[in-house]
């Protein structure tokens, strides 16, 4: 998982990043969230070397961008739980 934060929350800024997001096949999923971070990418690599090539190459150097923040999942403790009725 990787939270970016963006410098500037112009129309512009958020269009381009959320264009540049969707372009990289290895984001898996994005979400815009309400206060800070600005937004939680989900990330999928082969390995710690292929995401660090990620993080520093694509990442880092999409437009906007203040603040990237990463974690890597430890454990599943709960995965794809039905919704309670």
């Amino acid at each position: 998982m990787v939270f970016a934060t963006l410098r500037w929350e112009e129309r512009d800024t958020i269009t381009a990043f959320e264009q540049a997001v969707a372009a990289i096949p290895h984001v898996v999923q994005a979400q815009r969230l309400f206060g800070e971070p600005d937004y939680l990418l989900r990330v999928v690599t082969s390995g710690l070397a292929a995401f660090q090539q990620l993080y520093d190459q694509r990442l880092a150097t999409l437009p906007g961008v203040q603040r990237l923040t990463s974690t890597m999942v430890m454990k599943q403790v709960v995965d794809d739980r039905p919704l309670p009725a």
